[in-house]
C-alpha cells in the first residue's frame, strides 16, 4: 500500500466496534465479542488476550456466526481465504486418477483427504483475517511430472516423492505456541526445479507473504518478518508439468461462507465446495466442525481411468487445545466419510475414524479406517463407524497416525503396505500474481496495508486499517440494504445448496486466463486483473 493510501486511511473517522455492529451491520448476530489490546505483545500479554477471549466466549452456541472483534496483534499475517485451502500437496490431488483401479484411485482419494491439512501438522493453529463480502483469492501451482513416482505398478508399494520436502523430518512437538516452529523447506534437484532466492527480497516486497499456508517457516533473521516471501517457482522446460488452478470467493458475510474451486483439466480432476464453520467453546477447547452449508470436498474424473467418478470426501470435527496454556494443539474426532459415485461397476465407500484421544498422558493421534463395497441408495452409505461394516463388504482396512504414517491391508492378508508417510513433506508455496497485478478485492491486496504493518510489528497501525477496511463493507453493505440489492457473487453462481458450487461464467473466464497465465509474460486485463 502507498504512503499516500496509508495517509488517507489515517484520517478515515473510526468507529467503536459495538456501534458499528448495530449501526452499519444491523445483519451482525448481536453484539460483538471484542477484546481490546492491552498493549503486552509478547507471549504473556497475548496469552492474557486470549483468556479474556475464551471467558467472553462461553455459552456462545456458534462463535463463527458471531462477530468477534480482536487486535491485530492476535492475528497471523495472512487472508482468511488464502489460508483456509485444501491444496497443501497438490501432487496428491492430480495423483487421483493415476490408476485404473478402483481401490488403487480410492487409496489415492484417502492419500488426498490425509495430506489436505497439512498446515495443521507442520504449522501452528492460528487465526487469519475474516474475509469480507465478495473477496476473493486465485492461485496456481506448477507440478512437475515426477513430483510423485511409483516404485512399481504394485499398489503394495511407498510412493516416492521428490517435490516440496521438510527436512526438519524427524520427531516434533504437536504443541503450537504463540511463537510458530521453524520448518526449512527445500525444493530437491531431483524435482528439476529452480526456486527464486528469497534472502535477498525486500521485507514488504509482492512477495512478503506467507508461503502456501501462513504455517510454513524459514529460518528468521534480525531483518526477516516470521513469514517466508513467496516464491516464484521457474519450471525447468525439461520436465513437463501440469498446472492446478484455485479460485475462492466470499459468497456470504453472516454467517461467513465462501465457494471454492481447484481443477487441472489436463489431468481430468477437478474439486468444489463450501467453506463454512461452527465452533463453540467446551470447557477450555474450541470445537471446530462443519456448518450447515458445508457439506463437504466434491471431486470429480472427467476423463481416464476414473471418468465420470465423484467422491464425496466430508469433514470431521477439529478441538483445538491447550488454549490456557498458550501450547495450542490440534487432535481430530469422530469420522470422515469418501463416497464413490459414478459409472455402473463396483461402488466403494471408505470410513476414516479418529480415536479418541486419552484424558491422562500425550495425544496419539490415532485412526482407523476400512474401504468396503456399498450399494447406491442402501443404508450403507449412512454408516460412520467402522464396526458397522460387515466383513463380507470389507476390501481394505488402514491404520495409523494422522500426523505420520498410515498403512492400509486388503482384505485376507496380514501384509501391511505403505499408504503415506507425512513426516517427510512440506507445504507446498501457492503461486499468486503481484500485487501491481491484482484487484482491489483479491485477498492479498485488499489486506495489503494490514499484512505489512503486522509484518513491521506497527500493531496499532494493523488495527486502525483493519477496521477501515472492516467499516468501509458495512457501509457498501447498507448503501446495498438501501437500494434493496442483494449481493451477487461473481465467480460463483448464487446457489449453493447442493454444497458443490458451479463456477459462473466470468469464474471459468478467469480460470482460463489463469491457466495460460506466465509470470515472464505479464499482462493485466483491466477487468480481470489476469
Amino acid at each position: 500500500m502507498s504512503a499516500t493510501a496509508q495517509n488517507n486511511i489515517k484520517d478515515l473517522p473510526l468507529r467503536d466496534s459495538e456501534d458499528a455492529a448495530h449501526q452499519g451491520d444491523p445483519d451482525a448476530p448481536g453484539s460483538p465479542i471484542s477484546v481490546p489490546d492491552s498493549g503486552d505483545h509478547g507471549e504473556g500479554g497475548k496469552l492474557k488476550m486470549i483468556v479474556q477471549l475464551v471467558k467472553r466466549s462461553l455459552g456462545v452456541k456458534d462463535l463463527a456466526a458471531m462477530r468477534i472483534s480482536l487486535p491485530a496483534s492476535l492475528l497471523e499475517p495472512v487472508p482468511n481465504l488464502e489460508y483456509w485451502g485444501y491444496l497443501d500437496r497438490p501432487d496428491l490431488f492430480l495423483a487421483i486418477n493415476d490408476r485404473d483401479d478402483p481401490l488403487e484411485r480410492m487409496l489415492s482419494a484417502l492419500r488426498f483427504t490425509f495430506s489436505k491439512d497439512l498446515k495443521f501438522i507442520k504449522g501452528k493453529v492460528c487465526k487469519a483475517y475474516n474475509s469480507v463480502l465478495g473477496e476473493h483469492f486465485r492461485a496456481y501451482f506448477d507440478v512437475p511430472s515426477n513430483a510423485i513416482t511409483y516404485k512399481s505398478n504394485e499398489s503394495t508399494e511407498p510412493l516416492d516423492f521428490t517435490w516440496h520436502l521438510d527436512e526438519n523430518d524427524g520427531e516434533s512437538s504437536h504443541l503450537t505456541s504463540l511463537t510458530a516452529p521453524t520448518i526449512r523447506v527445500k525444493s530437491p534437484s531431483s524435482a528439476s526445479l529452480s526456486v527464486k532466492s528469497i534472502k535477498d527480497q525486500p521485507m514488504l516486497s509482492d512477495h512478503h507473504y506467507a508461503e502456501s499456508s501462513p504455517n510454513l517457516q524459514r529460518p528468521v533473521s534480525t531483518h526477516e518478518s516470521s513469514y517466508a516471501p513467496s516464491t516464484i517457482e521457474a519450471v525447468d522446460s525439461s520436465v513437463p508439468h501440469s498446472r492446478v488452478l484455485f479460485i475462492t470467493e466470499q459468497v456470504c458475510h453472516h454467517p461467513p461462507i465462501s465457494s471454492f474451486h481447484f481443477e487441472c483439466a489436463e489431468k481430468g480432476v477437478e474439486g468444489c465446495g463450501v467453506d463454512q464453520i461452527a465452533a463453540r467453546i467446551t470447557g477450555t477447547t474450541l470445537k471446530v466442525g462443519p456448518g450447515s452449508q458445508n457439506k463437504g470436498i466434491f471431486l470429480k474424473i472427467t476423463k481416464g481411468h476414473g471418468a465420470g467418478e465423484t467422491y464425496w470426501i466430508t469433514h470431521p470435527t477439529a478441538c483445538v487445545n491447550g488454549i490456557l496454556r498458550g501450547s495450542f494443539y490440534a487432535t481430530i474426532t469422530e469420522s470422515t466419510t469418501i463416497t464413490c459415485t459414478g459409472p455402473s461397476g463396483e461402488k466403494l465407500r471408505a470410513i476414516i475414524e479418529y480415536k479418541d484421544e486419552p484424558w491422562l498422558g500425550a495425544p496419539r493421534f490415532l485412526l482407523e479406517g476400512v474401504i468396503y463395497k456399498y450399494t447406491e441408495g442402501s443404508e450403507q452409505e449412512t454408516w460412520t463407524k467402522v464396526k458397522q461394516v460387515p466383513r463380507d463388504l470389507v476390501v481394505a482396512t488402514f491404520e495409523g497416525c494422522w500426523r505420520k504414517i498410515i498403512t492400509w491391508k486388503k482384505v485376507g492378508s496380514d501384509v501391511a503396505n505403505p499408504l503415506i508417510d507425512l513426516t517427510p513433506l512440506a507445504l507446498v508455496p501457492k503461486q499468486v500474481r503481484p500485487l501491481d497485478e491484482q484487484l482491489p478485492n483479491e485477498s492479498r491486496k485488499l489486506w495489503e496495508g494490514v499484512t505489512s504493518n503486522l509484518l513491521k510489528k506497527e500493531w496499532s497501525e494493523a488495527t486502525r486499517i483493519k477496521q477501515v477496511i472492516e467499516q468501509k463493507q458495512r457501509d457498501i453493505a447498507a448503501e446495498r440494504r438501501k437500494k434493496n440489492q442483494p449481493f451477487v457473487p461473481v465467480y460463483f453462481e448464487s446457489d449453493i445448496s447442493s454444497g458443490a458450487p458451479n463456477l459462473t461464467a466470468e469464474g471459468k473466464k478467469v480460470m482460463e486466463e489463469m491457466a495460460k497465465y506466465s509470470p515472464a509474460n505479464r499482462t493485466t486485463d483491466a477487468t480481470t486483473g489476469v
